[in-house]
């Protein structure tokens, strides 16, 4: 076995067509896609490989082809360059490149948004050539590897679709009352969400009048024309800014970056990053990479433990909840229940479902952002505050399960690498 570049040993051209130009036919259309359609027309009538290069979901996905066909524009062809100096089996190499996808990904794409496989790149990444008769000696037991590989890879891709849409659906039917028509059933005698709308108001003007908020801006009221769609009888539909408070996080000092602000820093500051990646965590920000100190505390503000963050900037609505004492900037957005500190949850899991309704409000502009207008009138389905608390209770325990079910992803994940390792231990070691 010798190590060779791609380029050496075979030859490797652009596919042709454009997806969106496609026209059903009687020829093998072949696309980054794990499916392949069909064409009016062809380009070629070989045998060859057709990987794909600037699909990302699909990146170094490779097919085996034997007749006449035509490939996608988001592929390369790669045929034998030299079958008298260099014999190749294709069926074999298929299953080389299906075991070597997720290292030649690593160590031939480029981008950050949008990944593709780099031509010059794809060229000179080695390959191991082995002669034809150990070729078609080791066929059976590098294929069995690549089915393998392929399997756990599916299952991956599987669990991390199937996930989130789930995850969604299960939000969704508890904010239209679903996830609890039996509890409500049983519990009929509760007070209603305009019972709770009406003590948050009063909590409110306990605090307007000792003067520990300013008035809030008057918001358009609701109307029943306004309802997206059809709630319980005893909930009601509102403007996010009356089911709490909303306040803007501070950092008064410009430039932000001064280092007078964090010099032996010891007191947490929450940025919007910080807050988006508290999702790993089950949505706890525990720690941080920026401290201030007292002169950075004092031209900001300290929040308690256990405040939720809400993102306004960059990464748009994004939540966690505070596991200490933190200040953060005004790109962040705290969320203060004034009742029962469900609610704080609940409106979460709400934000979380609506996030891309949101987003839309953001201005196209490389740094998109939405102001604190946007996130108060919202409009937010509020049950009772009891039925809030056996809602969390039941998308809290849903949320753990999941969690777990990712973890398994992420063993899953970790074989599929272990086992592509171990493959290229076996090819690429004579």
């Amino acid at each position: 076995m010798e190590l060779k570049k791609i380029k050496e040993i075979f030859n490797f051209e652009k596919g042709s067509l454009q997806s969106t130009k496609c026209t059903p036919g009687k020829y093998d259309f072949i696309t980054a896609s794990s499916d392949w359609k069909t064409h009016k027309t062809f380009d070629n009538d070989c045998e060859a490989l057709v990987v794909a290069v600037a699909a990302s979901g699909s990146l170094g996905r490779v097919h085996y082809v034997n007749g006449k066909f035509i490939s996608s524009d988001l592929c390369f062809i790669l045929t034998p360059k030299d079958s008298k100096k260099f014999p190749i089996d294709l069926k074999f190499y298929y299953s080389i490149f299906k075991s070597i996808r997720e290292d030649l990904v690593k160590k031939t794409a480029t981008g950050t948004a949008k990944q593709a496989i780099n031509k010059t790149n794809f060229g000179n990444y080695e390959v191991p050539y082995y002669s034809i008769e150990q070729q078609k000696e080791l066929a059976p037991k590098f294929e069995r590897l690549a089915i393998k590989q392929e399997d756990l890879q599916s299952e991956v891709q599987f669990q991390e679709n199937t996930l989130p849409r789930l995850t969604e659906l299960v939000i969704r039917d508890a904010v239209e009352g679903k996830l609890t028509m039996e509890w409500r059933r049983k519990n009929a005698n509760i007070e209603s969400a305009d019972q709770l709308l009406d003590e948050i108001r009063k909590e409110k003007e306990v605090l307007i009048k000792n003067k520990e908020i300013k008035k809030e801006k008057e918001i358009l009221k609701l109307t029943k024309k306004d309802e997206p769609y059809k709630i319980p009888d005893n909930w009601t539909w509102c403007r996010m800014q009356e089911v709490g408070l909303f306040q803007r996080g501070k950092s008064k000092h410009r430039p932000r970056n001064d280092t007078r602000l964090f010099e032996n820093g010891t007191i947490p500051f929450v940025q919007t990053g910080d807050v988006a990646r508290s999702k790993a965590n089950g949505y706890r920000i525990e720690s941080c990479s920026t401290y201030y100190n007292d002169y950075g505390l004092s031209q900001s503000k300290l929040w308690p433990k256990n405040t939720m963050c809400i993102t306004i900037a960059a990464n748009i609505a994004q939540t966690g909840f505070l596991d200490m004492e933190a200040c953060f900037p005004d790109s962040v957005v705290a969320f203060i229940p004034l009742t029962d500190p469900s609610i704080a949850r609940y409106v979460r899991y709400f934000i979380d479902l609506t996030k891309t309704e949101i987003e839309k409000y953001a201005p196209a502009t490389a740094q998109k952002n939405i102001n604190l207008g946007i996130i108060s009138e919202l409009k937010i389905p509020l049950p009772p505050e009891k039925e809030i608390k056996k809602i969390v209770e039941i998308l809290d325990s849903f949320q753990e399960k999941t969690r777990f079910l990712e973890e398994v992803t992420t063993t899953t994940k970790e074989e599929v690498s272990l086992l592509s390792r171990s493959f290229l231990k076996e090819a690429f070691v004579d």
